[in-house]
């Protein structure tokens, strides 16, 4: 029985032509000071012959979609296996990212929900569940005859058609927080005393502030009503300056026209630019978060919490625990008409496959409504780990 890895003449970074045997099937450890050599070995050799040999094994057409690793700088590797690499710093998720969305049980769960649940009528009478709705067919209220379709899965997706109005779909309402724009009064605007202008707008709208008739060289607090007024809310009208940045050259200087922002639409509008959690952190100091008052943090809108599958909406199952969700899927397929049973164990099956993975690496506490950007690093990565091997598995079964 080969029991080792067995890497002679490791060449890479700071290996100096080093030979080790690394332990099969047991977790081992590479520990060593700073510069030692840790990552060359683990990712540099390991990690690189595993991940290259394994793609070797696959078909030509499969290669010539995936980056291959180059062969690393080593005599001789053996008995290395199919290789998975983590990183220790996942990547920052987008504010929309969930546990449900990055772990894609989502995407089943909807289609569980737009295929196999009752759905709503607009005068709120429910159809029970039917073939007819994986048919694409129209569907016929049993109360009062309102013939009508029933939602795709992408209907009841938070992140398209799915999206309560109110929040857009992040679940939560975000409004400026007025009392953060001018954080210290006995400043002047010229010295920075609105806040947003020094960290989210070019240094020049004090220069335009200037230009709306507002003295920039006195103290906040002393300015009058009608001056904080246009600070605060005044229009976006264009002013004809001239604008000489800070610590530069007199040839730098120029004339120029140019948008009045006021402090509040400052705010708004990095806002609604924002892409990532990185982004948000900048504009975030200056806001006011609740929970949406219309989707409860759903995400969902009116109409996408509403079909009814066990008796519970998409926004009611998101809630509950992975452990506590697998048991509620498992009991889907029985309560339905024995023609919609075959699908639904399929549509199941899928989202039960992927739940094990995580189950096992000890996620089942997390829901699926969980924002990905309130997962430790720890969570995060073994997230990436289930998808790897998830796609690892799907690999092997193509070939």
């Amino acid at each position: 029985m080969v029991d080792t890895i067995r890497i002679r003449g490791a060449r890479v970074h700071n290996l100096k032509n080093i030979d080790v045997d690394v332990p099969l099937g047991k977790i081992v450890a590479v520990a060593g000071l700073s510069g030692s050599g840790k990552s060359s070995l683990a990712l540099g050799i390991l990690y690189a012959e595993g991940s290259r040999r394994y793609l070797e094994a696959l078909s030509t057409y499969t290669r010539r979609r995936m980056t291959q690793a180059p062969k690393a700088d080593v005599d001789e590797v053996l008995h290395v296996p199919a290789a998975l690499a983590l990183r220790q710093r996942p990547s920052i998720p987008g504010i929309r990212s969930t546990f449900g969305t990055g772990t894609e049980l989502l995407n089943s769960l909807r289609l569980m929900f737009s295929r196999l649940a009752s759905h709503r009528c607009s005068n709120g009478h429910y159809v029970p569940p039917t073939l007819n709705v994986a048919a694409e067919k129209a569907l016929t209220c049993p109360e009062c005859g309102e013939v009508f379709y029933a939602p795709s899965a992408e209907d009841l997706s938070f992140n398209s058609q799915g999206a309560c109005r109110t929040c857009s779909g992040t679940g939560i309402v975000r409004t400026v927080d007025r009392a953060t724009l001018v954080p210290d009064e006995n400043l002047t605007i010229d010295d920075g005393a609105v806040a947003p202008w020094n960290s989210l707008m070019w240094s020049l709208m004090t220069d335009v502030c200037r230009a709306m008739g507002v003295r920039t060289d006195v103290p906040f607090k002393d300015l009058t009503e009608q001056e904080k007024d246009i600070v605060y809310n005044g229009p976006a009208v264009k002013k004809h300056i001239f604008y000489k940045p800070k610590h530069s050259s007199a040839e730098s200087a120029g004339e120029l026209d140019f948008t009045y922002y006021n402090a509040v639409y400052t705010v708004e509008n990095a806002l609604a630019k924002v892409k990532d959690e990185t982004g948000m952190k900048r504009v975030a100091k200056f806001l006011k978060e609740d929970v949406c008052p219309d989707c409860h943090g759903s995400r969902l809108s009116v109409a996408a919490r509403a079909p009814r599958l066990r008796g519970i909406g998409l926004d009611e199952a998101c809630r509950m625990t992975l452990t506590e969700l697998v048991e509620w899927v498992k009991g889907v397929p029985e309560i339905l008409p024995e023609d919609m049973r075959a699908m639904a164990e399929s549509i199941c099956s899928s989202f039960l496959e992927t739940a094990k993975r995580l189950l096992d690496l000890g996620l089942g506490y997390l829901t699926l409504d969980r924002a990905a950007a309130t997962l430790s690093t720890g969570e995060r990565q073994r997230m990436q780990l289930a998808s790897l091997l998830f796609a690892s598995s799907r690999i092997r079964a193509s070939n």
